[in-house]
């Protein structure tokens, strides 16, 4: 596969995805880095600020969830390598972050699917 093949998956849905994932990245570490020079406590604040917070936690974590079993579950469906490690960096980035990042790592991949069927098989190196 050639550089031009590799800038050609790149489709707007693509492109969206990468721009949500940007904006989940520094939305949330920038909340993260106040908790931090606040001193806050994350999982107190996440379970004990009110029944709104919790609504709103438990809201995000079934969704969390639910996305990290579809993940898994599409990425070996598309046999889109190490799908497992959009989980494992959440826990260091935001899930915010990483299942936008899936998604477009997805469309680039079903859009180079779709573009090999439109091209043909390609021909045998001598």
């Amino acid at each position: 596969m050639n550089i031009r093949s590799l800038r050609s998956h790149w489709t707007p849905l693509a492109i969206t995805y990468l721009a949500l994932s940007a904006v989940g990245l520094v939305g949330t570490w920038t909340f993260n880095a106040v908790a931090i020079l606040e001193r806050r406590n994350f999982l107190g604040d996440w379970v004990g600020s009110g029944p709104a917070v919790s609504s709103l936690t438990v809201d995000l974590l079934v969704v969390a969830i639910a996305g990290g079993v579809f993940i898994v579950l599409e990425a070996r469906r598309l046999g889109m390598k190490r799908g497992w490690l959009y989980l494992v960096l959440s826990g260091l980035t935001a899930f915010a972050c990483m299942f936008p990042l899936f998604l477009c790592m997805r469309e680039r991949t079903l859009q180079a699917r779709r573009t090999a069927v439109v091209a043909g098989p390609e021909p045998a190196a001598p």
